[in-house]
């Protein structure tokens, strides 16, 4: 009985030529979403790392930085991996250099 219903509906699609869609079809999705998460997550997250790190090895002697912290200092000596921070007249501190989140802007009358 069963047989001669299906022998009645005709040809499936796959005979009929249409098969499966391509593989990067069906991957064009997938594509598209790392496609928008690079450009709007990890492309951004990267420039701002990269003019962290350029801020951070452009530091001198005498810049005025503020910490991750939130403490205010000027810059009394640079090492390769800390900067000393006066604080206060006697007051030095060592921070790390990925502690450092930015230099105050310096204005012409300072």
């Amino acid at each position: 009985m069963f047989e001669s219903i299906a022998y009645a509906m005709g040809q499936t699609p796959q005979a009929q030529g249409q098969g499966s869609p391509s593989p990067l079809l069906s991957f064009m999705p997938l594509i598209l979403m790392f496609a928008i998460f690079y450009f709007l997550l990890i492309r951004p997250q990267q420039k701002k790392q990269k003019d962290h790190n350029a801020m951070v090895s452009q530091l001198k002697k005498n810049d005025e930085v503020i910490t991750t912290g939130g403490i205010h200092g000027t810059v009394v000596n640079v090492k390769p991996t800390t900067f000393v921070v006066r604080v206060d007249d006697n007051v030095k501190i060592e921070v790390s250099r990925t502690a450092v989140s930015g230099v105050k802007k310096q204005t012409a009358g300072d």
